[in-house]
């Protein structure tokens, strides 16, 4: 007997309604990707319109790491701000995974709006890695999975229009480009000092409503990035919510 048929029966003995049974089709079924593991229903990832955002990201990376839920995190986050005033930026590029499902995700080429795309595209700057965070192993981290990419990225967002590639450190380039004002902040850089000085630089450039998307927020061996942002957040009064896909979020009030 299948699990499937075995829980109807035990649920008609039990005189319960399987109507009224939560979907048997994620009972014995977990989501088990990228450090989260859950029975909760993830019916998203079989969504034609997730499938087509997250198989573009993986255009720009020659490996499917199964980050299913933290893009789902970040076309939700996407999705929500495209009909607030201003631009989107996101510091911590790389290759444009993230970035590329989400213009993919949301026609990116009909909406009115700016793309900024801040990254060394060649790793981290040893100036900005903080002494805990070397003795974590980041920067050697950085020199075995981030090399030279900036014709591949180049290559990659060819076909959206109103891209900006900036290259260079944040927060040395920050100021190179005429942003005015922000919907969208995607924080990647993996260490504290570029991501906290790029959150401090477009804080007042944010609009009401607009969402900052903290990546490494959560994960085990970031607690630099964790607690600094815990810090800005209660500088203004404001919380981050931290998701279980390691992920913080900061809406602008």
């Amino acid at each position: 007997m299948g699990l499937k048929a075995f829980i109807k029966q035990l649920a008609h003995v039990a005189g319960y309604e399987i109507s009224k049974i939560p979907s048997l089709e994620y009972t014995a079924r977990f989501f088990d990707e990228d450090n989260l593991r859950t029975s909760n229903n993830h019916d998203f990832i079989h969504s034609p319109r997730f499938i087509a955002a997250y198989n573009r990201g993986r255009k720009a990376w020659p490996t499917d790491y199964m980050w299913r839920w933290r893009v789902h995190v970040g076309l939700w986050t996407a999705a929500h701000v495209k009909n607030v005033q201003g631009d989107f930026v996101e510091c911590g590029v790389n290759k444009g995974f993230l970035s590329s499902a989400i213009m993919h995700y949301l026609d990116w080429n009909s909406l009115n709006k700016q793309f900024f795309l801040f990254d060394t595209f060649e790793g981290l700057d040893e100036r900005y890695v903080s002494k805990m965070e070397k003795q974590c192993g980041r920067v050697e981290y950085s020199k075995r999975h981030y090399a030279e990419c900036l014709e591949e990225v180049k290559a990659n967002f060819s076909e959206f229009k109103n891209v900006h590639l900036v290259r260079g450190s944040v927060p040395d380039t920050l100021a190179s480009q005429d942003i005015k004002i922000v919907c969208y902040l995607s924080l990647d850089m993996n260490c504290a000092a570029p991501e906290i000085a790029a959150a401090n630089f477009f804080w007042d450039k944010l609009s009401g409503g607009a969402i900052m998307l903290l990546d490494d927020y959560g994960f085990p061996g970031f607690e630099e990035q964790k607690h600094a942002f815990d810090k800005f957040a209660d500088e203004r009064s404001i919380e981050v919510l931290s998701s279980p896909t390691g992920q913080g979020i900061i809406m602008k009030p």
